[in-house]
């Protein structure tokens, strides 16, 4: 799909407000945790992409979720070869249970907003997330936001808004 230029722009306004309200830094020590950061980034939006392709060919979102998360599990347990393991107690299996539901129901959600919206759209709204992570940290922590960081939230509600409205309605 060709990109509509008020969208890279909202794109952008949301990508600056959640740099601002970051703030993330880099030290010679760090840059390649930077540089797999960046390339996570790149492997998410190639991955989105071919999301919204296999849903125009009508794959299935489950049949998607399936295989995102059977190679996932299959990385994390290559993985998880090379490193330590903790023995996991009975109680922490509801919590990951719980997790593992949400996190399903999560990737069938933003497979089907891909699938089915604009993909700069839905992934305009995608910065939501990190305003949520700052109201739940207020909300549950306690903890009090500077100014500039209420600018910041400030700049990806902006985002959203101009996606929102930039998008013409479909309708089923």
């Amino acid at each position: 799909e060709k990109p509509k230029k008020i969208l890279l722009i909202a794109l952008a306004i949301g990508f600056i407000g959640v740099t601002l309200l970051l703030k993330p830094t880099f030290d010679k020590d760090s840059w390649f945790a930077g540089l797999m950061g960046l390339i996570s980034g790149m492997g998410a939006a190639v991955a989105y992409v071919n999301v919204k392709q296999l849903g125009q060919l009508n794959e299935p979102d489950w049949r998607t979720v399936f295989y995102f998360t059977l190679l996932s599990t299959i990385g994390a347990g290559l993985w998880m070869l090379f490193d330590s393991f903790q023995q996991l107690a009975w109680n922490d299996l509801a919590v990951l249970g719980g997790l593992g539901l949400s996190a399903t129901i999560a990737q069938l959600a933003l497979t089907r907003a891909y699938r089915t919206g604009d993909t700069l759209v839905v992934a305009s709204l995608a910065y939501v997330t990190v305003l949520l992570a700052s109201v739940f940290g207020i909300i549950l922590w306690g903890e009090h936001l500077s100014l500039d960081a209420w600018l910041a939230i400030g700049l990806i509600i902006i985002s959203g808004v101009i996606s929102v409205h930039s998008s013409p309605a479909k309708t089923p």
